[in-house]
């Protein structure tokens, strides 16, 4: 019998996070959406069950017997041009694993937030028990903040046990989307000209670690970012070329210069209804960059996050060995 059930476990986290439990020895459940996915994950020995995130009664099937839930599946996208998806995957999904949860008397959630949910104003370094800002930069941050208050309201109204792990900008071998499309641009020298924001970045190992920690001794009711890095994008870059020994020039621009060019672009896309390359998200993204402290696991678990330049090099051997650089 199963000791875990997992949802998002063909994604970048999850599926992570599904290599640590299986090499672990811990028997485990996947929530899977396709036959074919289903048939990837019978392969290394996991169990699954089919269906939809916001599935209730199918979520409790698989959950039956199972003393710990990692719910990691998640939808992070921005400039879409129907948002909607991220409310019902997001919002609607987490819902429906904390209900179903309840039902089946697990011992714990371990649900996987969003250092975006923080919701930090301008300037300011997020922490767990910073104040939301009282507006959203992205629907996909609005989906997450919604979706962690979700979580909950969910656990405490079911008397249930739930921590959540909430991550920066997740980097490492598997992710070429996102911030990863910096670094790889950097790297065939195709990157002549940058955005120079603030991002907080973590390495994907350290995500997973952080999400055995939470099962194991997180407080239950509250959040725990993960944060081991925060810079800026020519920042980055500088560690990236000491790391690899490949030096390009890039000239940065400030963020301001965005101006209305994503209004402009995405405009035009929302007309030809198809998903934007560069939006007004992406802009306020950009503007307002992000930073967050993910020193509260350090002082309360004894955590230790991987050197920068360390999962960098490591980054960058998979990216190789893919033949992305």
């Amino acid at each position: 019998m199963p000791d875990v059930f997992l949802t998002g476990g063909t994604g970048f986290i999850g599926g992570s996070l599904l290599d640590r439990l299986v090499a672990d020895g811990r028997s485990v459940r996947a929530l899977v959406r396709t036959e074919d996915a289903a048939a990837a994950l019978q392969s290394r020995g996991v169990e699954t069950v089919l269906g939809d995130i916001t599935e209730v009664d199918r979520l409790a099937t698989g959950m039956a017997g199972c003393a710990t839930v990692f719910h990691v599946a998640g939808l992070n996208a921005m400039c879409l041009s129907d948002p909607s998806a991220l409310e019902r995957v997001n919002v609607d999904g987490t819902r429906a694993v904390i209900r179903a949860a309840a039902r089946c008397g697990v011992d714990r959630v371990v649900y996987t937030s969003s250092a975006a949910a923080i919701g930090e104003p301008a300037g300011v370094i997020g922490t767990e028990s910073t104040g939301h800002r009282g507006s959203y930069i992205t629907s996909y941050e609005r989906s997450k903040h919604l979706a962690e208050l979700v979580a909950f309201e969910e656990a405490a109204s079911a008397d249930l046990d739930l921590v959540a792990v909430s991550p920066s900008s997740v980097q490492g071998p598997g992710r070429t989307g996102g911030t990863a499309r910096i670094l790889i641009a950097y790297l065939r020298g195709r990157l002549r000209v940058a955005i120079d924001t603030r991002m907080s970045l973590v390495y994907i190992d350290d995500v997973v670690e952080a999400h055995l920690r939470a099962e194991q001794v997180g407080t239950p009711g509250r959040r725990y970012l993960v944060s081991g890095w925060t810079t800026t994008v020519a920042d980055a870059i500088t560690m990236l070329a000491k790391a690899t020994g490949v030096e390009h020039r890039v000239r940065y621009l400030p963020p301001w210069l965005l101006g209305g060019v994503g209004w402009a672009i995405g405009g035009w896309y929302r007309i030809v209804r198809r998903d934007a390359p560069l939006c007004p998200e992406m802009v306020r993204v950009l503007r307002h960059g992000h930073s967050c402290d993910g020193g509260l696991i350090e002082r309360e678990w004894g955590f230790a996050y991987t050197p920068p330049e360390e999962w960098l090099r490591r980054t960058v051997e998979w990216y190789r060995s893919e033949g992305l650089v």
